[in-house]
């Protein structure tokens, strides 16, 4: 007779898999979590600051051309595709290759592609919408301009480092856009002002993406004579966008009042050198970023409005 009958070892067996199985499901769900993750980063935008560079001049646009009721429905459509088409710029790289992730395995492109489409339908029901029967036509032409911007963007990224911040101002152009179109959409008109707001978002978008990489590669640099050295080019930048500003004013291509706009952004970069050396906190910077971005819509709204 065997020293283990066969109920024992059945048992044992049992015991086991019992063992076991917490483990192998704990992993299991580990692997799982992380496939969610990596398709999220796939499919959902990462760079959070160009939401901001997105919205904050399509906020302006909009203040600057109160639109009549009967526009809201057309800036609302607007809003819409241009979230979604900005949305789609991220699972179209991860589909093709070009962006920061890549999707390998049949699950992975099989959900960017599905994204994609489903972005790709989105974004088309809303321009149609728009543009049915001939109308708002002139956002043909701005979106136009973005695509080249964004063509030209895709080429700059292939130089890898050496081309990021030209990359990322050719980019801006583009999402800056959103505040031509929007005026366009509110007053039916496409002429100077239209055309100041993209400039102003734009300029606004150079110092700040440029302030990003100084504080970036400026991480150890130590007092002011240091941050000098560093940062010249961008405090150049600085004293160059003070004096174009006031030249405008003087000139009354702007409104004095589209200088306050710049103010918090000009002493922030500006006081940057004066400022004891302070360690890099990425997500504070992020955070700090953020609230310049509203406080310049806010005060280049007022400045439109009030003008």
């Amino acid at each position: 007779m065997s020293a283990h009958p066969q109920h024992v070892v059945l048992g044992y067996r049992r015991e086991l898999r019992s063992r076991h199985e917490p483990e192998m499901n704990d992993n299991e769900r580990l692997a799982d979590a992380a496939r969610k993750i990596r398709i999220r980063a796939l499919i959902v935008p990462r760079e959070h600051g160009a939401w901001g560079l997105l919205f904050i001049p399509l906020f302006t646009g909009l203040a600057a051309g109160v639109a009549p009721a009967y526009h809201i429905g057309w800036l609302l459509l607007f809003t819409l595709a241009a979230f979604f088409l900005f949305w789609l710029r991220t699972p179209v790289e991860s589909l093709v290759g070009s962006g920061v992730i890549t999707a390998y395995s049949s699950a992975e492109r099989r959900a960017v592609a599905v994204a994609s489409a489903l972005l790709v339908s989105a974004s088309i029901i809303c321009l149609a919408v728009l543009l049915w029967g001939g109308r708002n036509s002139e956002l043909i032409r701005i979106g136009l301009i973005a695509a080249m911007a964004l063509g030209l963007q895709t080429s700059l990224r292939r130089f890898g480092r050496a081309a990021r911040m030209s990359s990322q101002l050719t980019g801006a152009v583009a999402l800056t856009a959103t505040a031509p179109a929007a005026y366009y959409l509110g007053t039916g008109r496409l002429g100077v002002p239209a055309l100041t707001l993209w400039i102003a978002n734009w300029l606004f978008a150079w110092n700040q993406i440029h302030f990003v990489q100084l504080r970036i590669h400026a991480s150890r640099a130590e007092g002011l004579a240091g941050k000098i050295a560093v940062g010249k080019y961008f405090l150049a930048g600085q004293l160059m966008l003070s004096a174009a500003l006031v030249s405008a004013a003087v000139a009354r291509f702007v409104s004095p009042l589209l200088i306050l706009a710049f103010v918090p952004a000009l002493v922030r970069g500006t006081s940057w050198f004066l400022r004891a050396p302070e360690p890099l906190n990425v997500k504070k910077l992020g955070w700090s970023e953020m609230k310049q971005g509203i406080a310049f819509g806010i005060l280049l709204a007022a400045a439109t409005l009030l003008h």
